[in-house]
């Protein structure tokens, strides 16, 4: 495929009139995917599909325009249609003041081969595992590729296998344990101990419900509730636009007058994520950009836009300016270890519906969900039902927190609409020694 796109930019830049600029990107994958539900397969295919978008460049002018591929002669055809119309509209677009494409060719080309089990096996593993419990999940696994190229002679490309099973062991009523399993080697042991540590939890949703006041709890986030967190302050927490128009949520930080803890460092990864080391203006993203040191503020994700508007210098962010590859740096406790130290208080799995209640402030709100557990004495004693907190990054990632796990879980962007998300997360289990509840 990457031979295939190289001789499909090198054919349609020879079209090109004086003065025009050409952009490619590409985006495809060859991917399995399995649906299951009460422990069987509801629904199985493998899906092979190739978008390509194409941007023209004049005079401070561009279009752009994308389809699908379909792998035949009718192909190079569209593409030069395309073009012809892409041309006629850049006659009645305005110019970009903010317009900024890379125009120092720097090619690249990364392979990041695994090992991927076979649906079949999967399928095979999964009914053996879930034991007869109504188990519901959704499989997807296999090759994703991306890749760009221009008419200024530069070509990326960037290919990666990965997999990712999220499921959830059902109880009745909203009790549910969801559990998820990543990576790009499929190791059955290494799935048989999530499905196994699933089926645990369930068990203990079966005992009494405890009843928890509103009021500050010492609690445990797993990494998929704290992978919540991040998510939510990603969107304009770690972006140059949003620190430039003072709409970050950690504008308190950015002004010096919060921090957070010092066990906090988060890095955008990019040299060992699973997102493509390049955007869609040509420029190449570098391997880490430190956004959080030791809780002190870092780097700004820059997009080209942001850069040209404020004179900054991009660091070859897209243009919402969110981590393709967020990595939190672990800590010293071992996952073993969580509910020795957590001691008294909630073990929570999963969180969901946050959102800001003070942005400005680094203040989020939302609910607990799935299997969240009351402890005492270092050992679940009952389920407790959903509660709502609302506290403050400041205290959640900083006064409070008192450690990270030494194990941190790969939490990939499950998005499948259209194609599949590329992007991912990495992330340990955080000890706080107080989080505010409300109901």
């Amino acid at each position: 495929m990457k031979e295939r796109f190289s001789g499909l930019a090198g054919r349609l830049e020879k079209d090109l009139k004086a003065g025009e600029t050409l952009l490619c990107l590409l985006s495809g994958e060859r991917s399995d995917f399995v649906r299951f539900n009460r422990a069987l397969v509801r629904q199985a295919g493998t899906v092979e599909q190739c978008h390509l978008t194409l941007r023209l460049v004049r005079s401070r002018r561009h279009a752009y325009a994308t389809m699908v591929l379909a792998g035949n002669d009718g192909d190079e055809a569209s593409e030069r249609s395309a073009i012809a119309r892409l041309r006629e509209s850049l006659d009645a677009l305005p110019e970009d003041p903010w317009l900024l494409i890379n125009e120092q060719p720097q090619s690249t080309d990364t392979a990041r081969r695994g090992r991927l089990a076979d649906p079949q096996h999967v399928v095979h593993e999964t009914v053996a595992r879930a034991g007869g419990r109504d188990m519901v999940g959704f499989y997807a696994g296999g090759t994703m590729y991306r890749g760009f190229a221009n008419s200024l002679g530069q070509r990326n490309w960037h290919e990666c296998d990965a997999f990712d099973f999220d499921w959830s062991l059902y109880r009745q009523g909203d009790q549910a344990v969801k559990t998820r399993y990543a990576g790009s080697e499929w190791q059955p042991q290494a799935f048989a101990a999530r499905m196994e540590d699933a089926a645990r939890q369930l068990e203990l949703l079966a005992t009494p419900r405890r009843a928890i006041d509103p009021g500050e709890y010492r609690a445990y986030l797993a990494p998929a509730a704290l992978h919540e967190v991040t998510s939510l302050l990603s969107w304009g927490g770690f972006s140059a636009r949003a620190r430039q128009t003072k709409q970050s949520p950690f504008l308190l930080m950015q002004e010096g007058a919060e921090s957070l803890s010092p066990k906090v460092t988060l890095i955008e990864n990019t040299a060992q994520g699973t997102a493509r080391p390049f955007q869609g203006d040509g420029f190449v993203k570098p391997p880490r950009v430190t956004l959080v040191d030791a809780g002190r503020l870092g780097e700004a994700l820059t997009s080209p836009r942001t850069a040209k508007e404020y004179g900054l210098r991009t660091n070859a962010a897209g243009g919402d300016e969110t981590p393709d590859s967020l990595d939190m740096a672990p800590g010293s406790l071992a996952e073993d270890d969580v509910l020795r130290a957590l001691d008294r208080g909630l073990y929570i799995s999963n969180l969901w519906y946050l959102n800001f209640s003070d942005r400005a402030a680094g203040r989020i709100t939302g609910m607990t969900r799935f299997a969240t557990f009351w402890v005492e004495g270092g050992r679940i004693v009952a389920p407790v039902g959903p509660m709502r907190f609302d506290d403050s990054v400041y205290r959640m990632l900083g006064t409070e927190l008192l450690d990270l796990t030494r194990e941190a879980r790969l939490l990939p962007e499950s998005s499948t609409y259209g194609e599949r998300s590329a992007g991912s997360t990495r992330l340990p289990g955080a000890l706080l020694g107080a989080l505010r509840f409300t109901l």
